[in-house]
């Protein structure tokens, strides 16, 4: 039985328009779905109506739910006519649908019904679906009409009540879109399998890879003094969907392949299932059995099983073709031994008779195989396998054990958990807002003192104080914002402690309040949450006749909140892959896919050492909205192949993909040890810099800057695509604000921004590293830039310079109009002065000149626009030629772990350049601050002078025509130079003589 239902909670509404003639009006709700309809009471004489009645709507079809709409009207009753009119309604589409735990009030704008309505207000509604089998569904209203007949009504008319009729026009319908359709088609790396064309027999000659030909390679840089090998490269590769050729795929044969952004790789593929009626091995009948899968040089081994005939592993080895050198596959069956493991029986399989699954194929189902011998003679025992040849697009693949990812310590499909792909989900971050208002009634530890009291605030490892008060009468006022990050699931309280500052060093506390989160009310706007008292509890033993005598509990003023209505700012401003708020309801539609093929890595540096030879075990990390990627890891390889595909919903073009490359510190004899997985290289991609369509095939510089300076660590070659899936969409992103509304109605400061951030990263670190595998938190920390906001000379020196670039136009026109000033070029002056001649005489084409210009310089530059994505440049980041103490500076802990003397010679160094920044800072405040004096009579003669110029300048412009007074001072700033006069003229001297604050400085 389907209990599925649509909560309603019609709460309120604000600001009506007027209807009854008498500036007032008397409204009712109709709630229209799924051929539903319900209505709330009458208000009368209200504008601003209360009614807080809920409806519960039967959901016919589940799977139907995100096509359904929910439509609310409002109408005024006019009990005189028996009428109603229309005051606005609501549209919510059935994505914006949650559960009741995310549910919370929304005031919605209300919409016109056509063009002639006249409708202001907003109206207050919590809209849930709910599977609780107490809640009946509400009474509908009789004489249920369709939504499209009542919205038929297109003039702002008065209709009888309570059924609506119309003209039968169609309504221009406004729908409120919070949630992304997951019904939507959408490209999956689960998805069906790549389509292979070869036979299903392969001998091992067949099955080595065919050549192919050489890569196209495309070298650019971003800049003329970047090195060439630090550019990038784009390349034309042969993926799964055929070569890539500036950006596009030309395919050999018509057949999609979801796995068309990566390097077709094939796999043989063994499932060992189970076993059965195996044959004991020593006298007193036990077997601890497992499992060897061997084909040449490579072998996987499952977990043994401790006295068991009838094991079950469930473990799939993929081993890849291009490594194999046998044509035959042993799976071997041993019993495990201190000494030496005991032979129980094997399984042989032809590499020619293996089949191959080609889509759209069910997995191969596994079969009872009888177990043989060294002699080949058929033995006691059976063991289920399944082997077959598949593809990365094989659903095996991400959970199997992997050749070329085997340890060199342990080779066990138990030990591959370690280097697994996997994909993670970060969980869903809450800003948690507590307002202390004040404490009543508190009871002091000493009577001849009045206590100074703060509160101490506790969710997790985050601590926050309020300021100390002086409690005179017993009651405390603070009134004092204090915010956390949170997520969901909840697993920290709220703990909130009353202390007594005694004396320095020793805080006694008063009393204790615990809050569970899961029980804060949640909102998704600025409206006001209702305050509570909490009783404060002693967290220890006190004298119970004392407590007798006391008349009253202590106390504790709180607003507690869940702010939904913010993004959980957990990554660096700069790089924000997602900039959606917490609050589900105001999720909008996605407006396209973004896809990803990891294909390989070249030329790495070696980051450790083994069997005598630098070596290194990668593994790639991609980060895009919650969603975060791990590859497998290739162990042992210095130029890794992944070939790995995966995709993300994009709901912002302005956003970035991090995509990291790490080396796997955690291979070791125990599988895991203390040492942090080291940082290889990083690249960026800019969504809104992605043509749609395109498919990017480009090499990326892997740069790291170490304290030595700039290394290149390698090559990593990747393929992106960005396609969209709703073109108008993006269009409208472009006009809305960057992020969710609450940040600019409630805006944080910066510190409290860098202090959020930094509590974020944290519990995202926390929650993927409980994860198997585990991201660790130096992944995490390195993902997220946690450390872009401190201080570093380099950068200080890079974002000048970048500044210094923006200006660089402006220098050039200043440069080249002193040029015309003084007469360089006497041909092209006597041009300009022509211009500026028709300008004055004719302004209305100033405007559409400038515009023009812009327009044709636009249409130039079309031809040189960027090709590839944008890629870290070292001199734009000033890194190619920075100092050796300013690199050790940047790598320096913070607090600071150098000796005294180098702190001491750094800090004469910043208070060096902080001085010239501050000189500059104050002239350009003093040249304000003269302009600001003009007219405040600091300098009474000055300023006498200024407003005697005023009057007559007011009364030369009156009686002079303004294109007589533009030529004139057009042409005296472009006099010739034998007119001009060395010294500086009469307005700038006036100019500087006029007084600034400087004088009032100490």
């Amino acid at each position: 039985m389907n209990n599925l239902k649509l909560g309603v909670d019609v709460v309120s509404a604000h600001n009506l328009m007027p209807k009854d003639g008498q500036g007032s009006s008397s409204a009712f709700v109709e709630l229209y779905f799924d051929g539903q309809k319900f209505r709330t009471t009458i208000k009368e004489k209200d504008l601003n109506p209360v009614w807080n009645e809920s409806f519960y709507f039967n959901i016919s079809d589940p799977s139907n739910l995100h096509y359904l709409t929910l439509d609310v009207y409002i109408y005024n009753n006019t009990k005189a006519t028996n009428s109603r009119s229309f005051l606005g309604k609501v549209s919510l589409n059935g994505t914006s649908f949650v559960p009741y735990s995310d549910a919370v009030v929304l005031h919605y704008p209300v919409e016109k019904r056509g063009i002639f309505s006249r409708v202001r207000g907003e109206l207050g509604l919590k809209v849930y679906i709910t599977d609780d089998p107490s809640i009946k569904s509400s009474i509908p209203v009789p004489s249920v009409e369709s939504t499209h007949k009542d919205a038929s009504l297109t003039h702002d008319q008065t209709v009888p009540n309570p059924v609506p009729t119309g003209s039968g026009k169609a309504e221009a319908r406004h729908t409120f879109h919070h949630l992304p359709n997951p019904n939507h088609p959408q490209h999956q790396h689960q998805s069906s399998p790549v389509a292979v064309h070869q036979a299903t027999k392969y001998g091992v000659d067949e099955m080595k890879s065919e050549p192919q030909p050489p890569k196209l390679v495309r070298i650019y840089s971003s800049s003329p003094a970047q090195p060439v090998d630090f550019a990038l490269k784009e390349t034309s590769p042969f993926l799964g969907g055929g070569q890539v050729v500036r950006g596009r795929v030309i395919r050999s044969d018509k057949t999609a392949s979801t796995y068309d952004l990566v390097e077709q790789m094939q796999f043989l593929f063994v499932r060992v299932v189970k076993a059965r009626e195996l044959p004991a091995m020593d006298v007193t009948g036990s077997l601890d059995p497992f499992v060897e899968v061997k084909i040449g040089n490579y072998k996987g081994v499952t977990k043994h099983m401790e006295k068991k005939q009838n094991p079950e592993w469930n473990v799939v080895f993929a081993f890849s073709r291009d490594r194999m050198q046998a044509s035959v596959l042993e799976v071997v069956v041993k019993d495990k031994d201190l000494v030496k493991d005991d032979f129980v029986g094997m399984a042989r399989f032809d590499l020619n008779e293996v089949p191959m699954r080609v889509p759209p194929d069910s997995p191969l189902a596994p079969e009872w195989y009888r177990l043989e011998d060294k002699k080949g003679e058929k033995i006691k025992g059976e063991l289920m396998l399944a082997v077959w040849i598949g593809t990365q697009a094989d659903e095996a693949f991400p959970d199997a054990w992997h050749s070329d990812s085997a340890t060199p310590v342990d080779s066990s499909a138990a030990a591959s958990t370690l280097i697994r792909s996997k994909v993670y989900h970060a969980p869903r971050l809450w800003y948690v807002r507590v307002n202390i208002i004040e404490a009543q009634d508190l009871v002091p530890t000493e009577k001849n003192r009045f206590p100074d009291v703060y509160v101490k605030v506790h969710i997790g490892n985050q601590v926050m104080k309020t300021k100390t008060v002086q409690a005179r009468s017993l009651t405390t006022l603070w009134n004092e914002d204090l915010l956390f990050v949170a997520a969901e699931p909840f697993e920290d309280h709220l703990i909130l402690s009353v202390e007594d500052r005694v004396g320095p060093g020793k805080d006694e506390i008063l009393g204790r309040v615990i809050i569970p989160l899961s029980t804060v009310d949640r909102r998704a706007d600025d409206r006001m949450i209702h305050s509570r008292w909490y009783n404060l509890e002693k967290p220890i033993a006190v004298d119970v006749d004392q407590l007798k005598k006391e008349k009253f509990s202590s106390r504790l003023h709180l607003q507690v909140c869940l702010d939904g209505g913010y993004h959980v700012l957990d990554e660096s401003t700069h790089y924000s892959s997602d900039l959606r708020p917490t609050a589900k309801q105001l999720w909008k539609p996605s407006i396209g896919v973004l896809e990803l093929g990891i294909l390989n890595a070249v030329g790495l540096h070696p980051m450790k050492t083994r069997d005598g030879k630098g070596t290194s075990d990668t593994y790639c990390v991609a980060k895009y909205g919650h969603k975060w990627i791990r590859t497998r890891t290739i162990v042992d390889n210095l130029c890794p192949r992944y070939n790995e595909q995966y995709t993300w919903e994009v709901f912002d073009p302005a956003t970035v993909l991090t995509v990291c490359v790490f080396d796997n510190s955690q291979l070791g004899e125990k599988g895991s040890n203390g040492n942090k997985d080291l940082k290889i290289g990083k690249v960026r991609i800019r969504i809104s810099t992605l043509e749609t369509g395109r498919v990017y095939t480009h090499s990326y510089p892997l740069l790291v800057l170490h304290p030595s300076g700039v290394k290149k660590m390698g090559e990593l070659h990747m393929a992106i695509r960005f396609s969209c899936t709703s073109f108008v969409n993006m269009l409208y992103i472009y006009s809305r604000p960057l992020l969710p509304k609450m940040h600019y109605v409630r805006p944080f400061s910066v510190m409290q921004l860098d202090m959020l951030r930094h509590q974020a990263v944290n519990i995202v670190a926390a929650r993927l590293g409980r994860a198997e595998p585990p991201l660790r938190k130096e992944v995490v920390e390195y993902m997220s830039d946690v450390d872009s906001h401190l201080w570093s000379m380099r950068r200080s020196k890079a974002n000048f310079f970048r500044l210094m670039s923006i200006f660089s136009g402006l220098f050039a026109v200043g440069k080249w109009f002193g040029d015309i000033c003084m007469w360089r070029n006497p041909i092209t002056t006597v041009l300009v002065h022509v211009l500026f001649l028709m300008l004055v005489c004719f302004p209305e084409l100033i405007l559409p000149t400038v515009f023009l210009y812009m327009f044709l310089i636009g249409v130039w530059n079309f031809r040189y626009r960027p090709r590839y994505p944008p890629h870290m440049n070292t001199r734009i980041s000033q890194a190619d030629a920075v100092h050796p103490d300013e690199l050790d500076e940047e790598f320096d802990t913070f607090p600071t772990s150098r000796s005294p003397e180098l702190v001491k010679l750094r800090y004469d160094r910043l208070r060096s350049v902080a001085g010239r920044i501050q000189t500059v800072v104050g002239d350009v405040a003093t040249q304000g601050e003269r302009v600001q004096s003009l007219l405040s009579w600091r300098d009474p003669r000055a300023t006498a002078i200024f407003v005697t110029f005023c009057l007559v300048a007011a009364l030369v412009l009156y009686v002079t025509p303004f294109q007589v007074i533009a030529a004139l001072a057009g042409f005296y700033m472009m006099r010739h130079p034998r007119f001009r006069y060395r010294l500086p003229s009469a307005p700038i001297n006036f100019f500087r003589r006029l007084p600034a604050r400087t004088d009032s400085m100490l």
